[in-house]
């Protein structure tokens, strides 16, 4: 992926090939610059290649819109609707796409797997920030994405509260049984929590595999 600026064209992803194990949390590391949210960007259908290919299952999805990829996205700071309730925050994909069954149904269950049952009737204002991380990633799910993407999902909290919800939010990703690529700067936060862990630098890759394999 090529930006065009002025002083010519800056490379914010440069020629790289991944493939992403299914059903499990990859977790993307490097500092601030090299390319790991461009990745994403490029995952989600919000920024397309320069050149190269994307593919799900197998099948190329270079050329189509967010909305066609069934990819769910968890935001920096959440990006929940302020005027709307938390049930209404987490029904609102399902809505939009048209899903079938009882949309009701889903965001009693979403909320039961984020175990915040009791705070469903409550508004974004109203939210702990580790309140707010998990609705927010209930109103990814509801959508019933192919490919969950979690750009720094812990960067609004403590350091005390981002330690006490790794563990939950690794649980509820198992449960949901969902393919997530995860952004993170923390080295630690990575190689506690996922499966996979790939090292950016530079817009590229310098090393994937386990994190045994990466330590």
């Amino acid at each position: 992926k090529e930006y065009a600026t002025p002083r010519g064209p800056v490379t914010g992803v440069r020629h790289t090939s991944l493939a992403i194990r299914p059903n499990a949390l990859t977790a993307l590391v490097g500092p601030s610059g090299s390319g790991k949210t461009t990745l994403l960007r490029l995952l989600s259908g919000l920024e397309a290649p320069t050149s190269g290919r994307i593919l799900f299952d197998g099948v190329d999805v270079t050329g189509l819109e967010p909305k066609a990829r069934r990819v769910g996205v968890v935001f920096q700071g959440y990006a929940l609707f302020k005027h709307m309730t938390v049930a209404e925050n987490i029904g609102f994909g399902p809505r939009m796409l048209g899903l079938p069954g009882d949309p009701a149904a889903r965001v009693a269950e979403l909320l039961d797997l984020v175990e915040l049952p009791h705070i469903a009737g409550r508004l974004p204002s109203q939210l702990s920030g580790g309140q707010k991380q998990r609705v927010a990633l209930a109103r990814a799910l509801a959508a019933e994405p192919r490919l969950l993407l979690l750009d720094e999902p812990f960067s609004a909290l403590d350091p005390e509260v981002r330690r006490a919800l790794r563990a939950g939010l690794r649980d509820i990703l198992d449960r949901a049984g969902v393919t997530a690529i995860m952004v993170s700067h923390d080295q630690e936060e990575a190689f506690a929590m996922a499966d996979e862990v790939i090292i950016f630098n530079r817009g590229g890759v310098c090393q994937a595999g386990t994190p045994e394999q990466v330590r």
